[in-house]
């Protein structure tokens, strides 16, 4: 078995690794990067995602008259985590992340020439408990795969000097000696280096995992999830660093989103896309009945809905609207279904903030069975029951159902919960834009179902660290020459984001993390 000698190997070439591999070479470090996939999927989950990021007190806060801060920040971000008592190093890193967040990633992001929306979104509000009190989501100019792309025209031109790429290399085991990682190996090579950094994403893509990690006090998941990453989300380095006693904590902790649909051009088995759920939708169970007592509606409370529709006796919804409402409020995470804002676009984007987006709504109908239309709604509840096949669909509840919640829309009855949270999200004039105003969804046919289900995206828990981005064992003794950044470690200290994010923490942690991780080794 052959050896080969870096300072520094990093593990995985997502937006995490690839940060702390242009950080390092920036100072000086040869730099071997490792990943488990094809080169075209440098940046992992970054070259596919939306792109936004929670920022604290920004130009384009000051500018909407946003008054954001540090300590507002910090207040809104530990009450949503529900941080436990011996949650310390999530708490630092929590408190680091919004002391920093200007410098480490707003700052850094225009360092390559990539923008942000002037429009500040106003994501996870939270519902029991507040979650932003101010809006702070802000979306790249481009997607994350744009930064991706900036990042990776830098690191090129290290490549052969000072940085080396080496995909479809699967790592099996780290390399333990004289009680320090001194590097780690595939089944052909032995790699050796002074440090080796994971930065191979969360576990996420092994749904036995997921199954295995799932809050012991919810129902227990369903068979029927969808995978929201890569299969090479894994986990399989997690294991590997336990075993040389490094800690994983935390890993109950996931952030699932609710409204997953099957990927029509899914390239493994159970690849899913995720909506952002329509608010003006109306959010049935499997057998039509409006899921309650609390409906159901997005960008409040993800968690709580990841929950609610788990504890249904079957695990998939329906969301019921016109076209009308899809038209102005669909929506589909990630770059490809945000053309628009992928390809920066003005004029596109203009178009369908004005006349909706219509190419998106089509594309879906056209290519996915679990979009449903039809001009009846006698029609459309043919179309959910033989799209069901399961005969639980109680065609007089749904109708009863829509009746009911379409009699409040016109309305604009606040005394529903859901019709209250639209009438509040339309207060601020961003979410205006993508909000419909309550009107029937009953005279305005065409009609539109989408079936729904849980699908994965990111392990909020992982590899316990401090500060400095070193591994920590039980007990906060650091394992010499071993480091994790990103998803791989909860995105700081095994889980900054305690049991909720604010929404926008992931992408920004891990260029967080990996900052910070390259100037501790510098």
């Amino acid at each position: 078995m052959k050896n080969k000698r870096s300072d520094v190997i990093i593990i995985g070439a997502g937006i995490a690794g690839l940060v702390t591999a242009l950080e390092l070479v920036k100072q000086g470090k040869q730099v071997l990067l490792l990943d488990a996939q094809d080169r075209e999927k440098s940046g992992g989950l970054a070259n596919i995602a939306f792109g936004g990021m929670a920022l604290i007190d920004t130009p384009e806060q000051r500018a909407k008259k946003i008054h954001d801060s540090q300590e507002i920040a910090y207040q809104d971000w530990c009450r949503y985590a529900q941080f436990e008592e011996h949650d310390f190093w999530p708490k630092e890193w929590a408190k680091y992340y919004v002391e920093n967040s200007i410098t480490d990633v707003y700052e850094y992001v225009k360092g390559f020439g990539v923008n942000y929306l002037p429009a500040v979104s106003w994501a996870e509000r939270g519902d029991k408990d507040i979650g932003n009190s101010v809006p702070r989501y802000h979306i790249l100019w481009g997607c994350s795969q744009y930064l991706v792309t900036k990042i990776m025209q830098q690191l090129v031109s290290y490549e052969g000097s000072q940085l080396e790429f080496q995909f479809n290399t699967q790592i099996n085991s780290l390399i333990y000696q004289d009680n320090r990682v001194v590097g780690c190996r595939s089944e052909q090579q032995e790699y050796l280096a002074d440090a080796v950094v994971v930065a191979t994403g969360g576990y996420g893509g092994d749904l036995n995992k997921v199954r295995e990690y799932w809050p012991k006090h919810w129902k227990p998941l369903s068979q029927d999830i969808l995978n929201g990453n890569d299969l090479s989300n894994d986990g399989l380095i997690h294991d590997q660093v336990q075993l040389i006693g490094g800690h994983l904590t935390h890993l109950d902790k996931m952030w699932n989103y609710a409204a997953g649909v099957e990927n029509p051009k899914h390239e493994f088995d159970s690849q899913g896309l995720s909506l952002i759920p329509c608010r003006s939708a109306l959010w049935v169970d499997h057998k039509g009945t409006r899921i309650g007592p609390e409906p159901l509606v997005g960008s409040f409370d993800t968690r709580d809905l990841c929950k609610q529709t788990n504890e249904r006796e079957i695990p998939y919804s329906w969301q019921i609207m016109n076209r009308k409402i899809a038209l102005k409020e669909l929506a589909i995470s990630g770059a490809e279904h945000n053309r628009s804002i992928r390809e920066r676009s003005k004029f596109g984007l203009l178009k369908e903030l004005l006349f909706g987006n219509k190419w998106l709504v089509d594309k879906m109908l056209s290519e996915s069975d679990e979009f449903l239309c039809s001009e009846t709604l006698d029609g459309l509840t043919e179309a959910m029951a033989n799209q069901s096949k399961d005969s639980a669909l109680d065609k007089k509840a749904l109708l009863d159902s829509l009746n009911e919640y379409d009699l409040r829309l016109k309305s604009a009855d606040s005394s529903d919960q859901q019709v209250k949270k639209i009438l509040k999200v339309r207060q601020y004039l961003p979410d205006k834009l993508r909000t419909a105003k309550p009107a029937s969804i009953i005279d305005k046919p065409p009609y539109i179902a989408i079936k729904l289900r849980l699908i994965t995206r990111k392990s909020m828990g992982g590899i316990k660290t401090n500060l400095n981005c070193q591994v920590l064992t039980e007990s906060d003794q650091t394992i010499d020459g071993l480091y994790a950044v990103g998803e791989a470690a909860g995105f700081g200290g095994g889980g900054a984001s305690g049991i909720r994010s604010l929404e926008g923490t992931f992408l920004s942690g891990c260029i967080m993390t990996s900052r910070q991780l390259a100037r501790s080794l510098v």
